[in-house]
């Protein structure tokens, strides 16, 4: 895993828990424009997920992390993206370039976040797909939830 520091989303909770993993996947950009990406290819991608809240569940927990990198790794780990329907847009498309698979990493984490009692959030992902190229994800109104 990398050595990281990521940049902190301003908030006023409680309890702020960081949850650091990779997958290994294959994408492609069914574009001209996409260069390259747009054949067939793979990535290490890491992940940092922020979630925050107030109120810890029954067990002292805001969320474990073990159910935090199951909700990802065992869905996009060693898979093509371009087969999950998280990545499909309304076009009938699939286009999962780093910034949609960032946003849809958010929308996983926080649909499940929604379903706990003590109702955490999901601050921001920051998704690595190259040593040298990332990603972050901040839902509009982040912290005002």
């Amino acid at each position: 895993m990398i050595q990281q520091i990521y940049p902190v989303p301003a908030h006023n909770f409680l309890y702020e828990l960081n949850k650091d993993f990779h997958f290994a996947a294959a994408h492609y950009i069914a574009d001209e424009e996409a260069g390259k990406c747009q054949y067939t290819h793979g990535h290490t991608y890491f992940v940092n997920v922020t979630i925050a809240g107030n109120t810890l569940d029954s067990t002292g927990f805001l969320i474990n992390f073990k159910t935090i990198k199951d909700l990802i790794h065992n869905r996009f780990d060693h898979s093509t993206l371009n087969k999950d329907p998280a990545f499909l847009d309304a076009q009938g498309d699939y286009f999962p370039t780093t910034e949609v698979v960032a946003r849809s990493i958010y929308d996983i984490i926080q649909g499940h976040l929604e379903t706990l009692a003590n109702k955490p959030v999901c601050l921001q992902v920051f998704l690595r797909e190259t040593p040298t190229s990332y990603c972050i994800y901040r839902p509009k109104g982040g912290a005002e939830r």
